[in-house]
């Protein structure tokens, strides 16, 4: 249950900074204006308040996992929202960093 709750968490920051992150490329790269830019920085503040829910209470390690998240999250947003096509390599890449995240957060550690 305490991994399901981890994971669940990890997928609504990942929407929260990957969205955000969108929203401020569209606002200012994509010239929609400072109503996106601004959406994405609220939700790039809701992705550190998100992060804090996390049941391990090592800051590097959180994050440090998330990075994994954050990596195949990016690679998934693109295909949806930018019509994005990975290649192998691609997702070889983000099945390495989700592996890792896995590792750093879930490993069985003797304390």
């Amino acid at each position: 249950m305490l991994v399901a709750r981890s994971v669940a968490l990890f997928a609504v920051a990942a929407l929260f900074e990957i969205g955000g992150a969108w929203l401020v490329w569209q606002g200012l790269r994509e010239h929609r204006g400072w109503v996106w830019t601004g959406a994405g920085a609220v939700a790039l503040g809701l992705y550190g308040v998100v992060a804090t829910f996390q049941h391990d209470d090592n800051f590097g390690r959180v994050l440090a996992a998330y990075g994994g998240i954050f990596v195949a999250g990016s690679i998934a947003w693109g295909v949806v929202a930018d019509g994005y096509r990975p290649d192998r390599w691609d997702l070889a890449g983000a099945a390495v960093c989700l592996a890792g995240m896995a590792l750093i957060m879930y490993a069985p550690r003797g304390h």
